[in-house]
Order: structure tokens, then C-alpha cells, then sequence
């Protein structure tokens, strides 16, 4: 089993080093968007509602009771 893990892990690690202009160029555009995706939509379009109306963990779960009943 380890054999085979090394084995896809060489394979990969051997594809990324070999990469041309154009590929290194995909994977940072790649990497962008997943930041973009979910580091700077997550803080601008999707707040951490329940932090802020409520102070402990059981007022949390009694409304998140209360809205799925």
C-alpha cells in the first residue's frame, strides 16, 4: 500500500518540476481563483451569522433547532 502511495506521490511531484511557462502560468491562475473562491468571498458575501447573534453554543443550537422545525 505505502509502494503505491510513494509511487502516485513520485509521479505527481515529477509532473509539477517538469511543468513549461504555460502550466505554471494555469496552476497560479488555478491557485488565484481558489483564494478568490474561498478566502475573499467567504469574509465579504458570507458572514459568521450565528457569532454574532448569539454569545454561547446552546443559544446557537436552540435557534438552528428552531429554524430547521
Amino acid at each position: 500500500m505505502m509502494n503505491i502511495l510513494k509511487n502516485i506521490a513520485k509521479f505527481y511531484i515529477n509532473g509539477f518540476k517538469n511543468l513549461e511557462k504555460l502550466g505554471i502560468r494555469l496552476w497560479v491562475l488555478i491557485l488565484i481563483k481558489l483564494f478568490i473562491i474561498f478566502v475573499i468571498l467567504k469574509i465579504f458575501f458570507f458572514p459568521n451569522f450565528l457569532d454574532n447573534k448569539f454569545d454561547n453554543d446552546k443559544d446557537k443550537s436552540k435557534y438552528i433547532f428552531e429554524q430547521i422545525t
